[in-house]
């Protein structure tokens, strides 16, 4: 997207001063659990966000599925022809969709709720990889008594690969190195 499109969508989300959602952020903030009208809140101004990005790839009016994962966070996942340019090549543009998704919903908000996107399931078929790829390789460290290296990975995948293995108790992980490079070493105990 150019960034005159990104201007005007910032305009757009203005920051909410002590405005429409401070009751919802103090609340959020103080560890209290979110009723389902203030999550049904939540989830309207991140879809129509999503939306108002989808507009600019003429997709406004796509089917959004929603629902919660596994760590409490909001996905909505578009379904369309013609999005995989939102994917991109290994997903760094629906990476660097997130990012600035996330950003327009949080000066919304005025408080960062996480909210994932998705295009037609990609990050879960990608998830679902990826953790069968760390157990895999925790396997193999296992068998082979050596540290198993993982490729490179961003931050979300990496935290994928920890999440998938604090459950097994005969490995280890941690992150090396610096990105892009960086990666998940998996090590047996």
């Amino acid at each position: 997207m150019s960034e005159e499109i990104v201007e005007d969508m910032l305009e757009e989300v203005a920051p909410q001063a002590a405005g429409d959602y401070l009751e919802i952020a103090q609340r959020y903030k103080a560890g209290e659990e979110l009723t389902d009208e203030e999550l049904d809140t939540i989830a309207d101004v991140a879809i129509s966000i999503f939306r108002s990005i989808l507009s600019h790839f003429d997709a406004a009016n796509s089917p959004i599925d929603e629902y919660e994962g596994d760590e409490g966070e909001l996905i909505l996942d578009v379904t369309a022809p013609d999005l995989a340019v939102l994917i991109g090549r290994h997903g760094r543009t629906l990476d660097a969709l997130q990012v600035m998704f996330s950003l327009l919903v949080s000066r919304k908000l005025g408080f960062r709720y996480p909210v994932v996107v998705d295009v037609e399931g990609y990050k879960s078929r990608r998830q679902d990889k990826v953790a069968s790829m760390a157990q895999s390789a925790a396997e193999r460290a296992v068998r082979t008594h050596k540290s198993v290296s993982l490729p490179p990975m961003n931050a979300y995948e990496r935290r994928l690969v920890h999440i998938a293995l604090r459950g097994n108790d005969a490995v280890d992980t941690h992150s090396e190195g610096s990105d892009p490079d960086r990666h998940v070493v998996i090590v047996a105990r």
